[in-house]
């Protein structure tokens, strides 16, 4: 599935988030501070090999390793309930040392206002995704049931796309959120991002005049091409809606003659 043509990163007006956007950086956070218990915690299913099955994941797990005649005669009598404990160490083991971005496909979510745009009072970048790291976006899927995962198809064919999914498996609950992911193999990495790849920003509705104007000024230094919009809610639906504005600063009014 090919992402949209942006996506939107939303912020509370904070200290960490001003010096984000001065240093044109998205962050790859680990996923065990998420706020969804589930969230990359995910327990999968294991489904079960055949026989057959299993004796090839031994046969090839065996032909890997240079182990001694007494280990290689243990490792033959794994349990099925053995097995399925180291490959669930396998899949934590995995999941626990990438970093993760979030992004939206929405821009005016009263939800995602009030979790992540600090209670209405943030901010929230547009992204364009023909830019890294929003190349290698992949949307989140919402499933009603916990992930099943075939132990044989990892092992045997060595093939961790079933694993990478766990990091964008979520319950049906968030759908709402409308999310696509950026992954990195190192939690905790910031990535710096040209300064063309961000197109908006745009500003919640009880965001304090004086937070707005810190935001414009720290863009006026270095992205004049940004567009900036207000949000303010709707009189008609349940819903953020945005005015495009531009931003002149007290110094520049002042040598237009328009403040003294």
């Amino acid at each position: 599935m090919n992402p949209p043509r942006f996506l939107y990163k939303y912020e509370g007006f904070s200290a960490q988030s001003l010096l984000n956007l001065k240093k044109q950086i998205i962050y790859f956070g680990s996923p065990l501070a998420f706020n969804d218990p589930y969230d990359c915690a995910i327990t999968p299913h294991i489904i079960e090999p055949a026989d057959s099955e299993l004796v090839e994941v031994r046969d090839a797990y065996l032909k890997q390793q240079d182990l001694p005649p007494r280990a290689r005669h243990e490792f033959e009598q794994f349990s099925m309930t053995e097995l399925r404990g180291a490959f669930q160490q396998i899949v934590d083991e995995f999941l626990s040392k990438r970093g993760l971005a979030c992004f939206s496909e929405l821009n005016d979510d009263l939800l995602m206002w009030s979790h992540y745009g600090g209670k209405y009072k943030g901010f929230c970048l547009e992204f364009d995704t023909s830019f890294e790291p929003l190349l290698k976006v992949n949307p989140v899927r919402y499933l009603p049931t916990l992930p099943q995962l075939s132990l044989a198809t990892v092992l045997l064919n060595r093939d961790f796309r079933p694993i990478l999914e766990l990091f964008c498996t979520k319950s049906e609950a968030w759908h709402y959120e409308h999310e696509w992911r950026a992954m990195h193999h190192v939690a905790e990495t910031e990535f710096c991002y040209p300064a063309a790849a961000l197109t908006g920003i745009y500003f919640g509705p009880d965001i304090e005049q004086q937070s707005l104007e810190v935001v414009c000024l720290v863009l006026e230094g270095q992205n004049e091409a940004v567009k900036l919009w207000k949000g303010a809610r709707s009189t008609s639906e349940f819903k953020v809606v945005f005015e495009s504005f531009t931003y002149t600063s007290h110094l520049e009014a002042k040598r237009q003659g328009l403040a003294k």
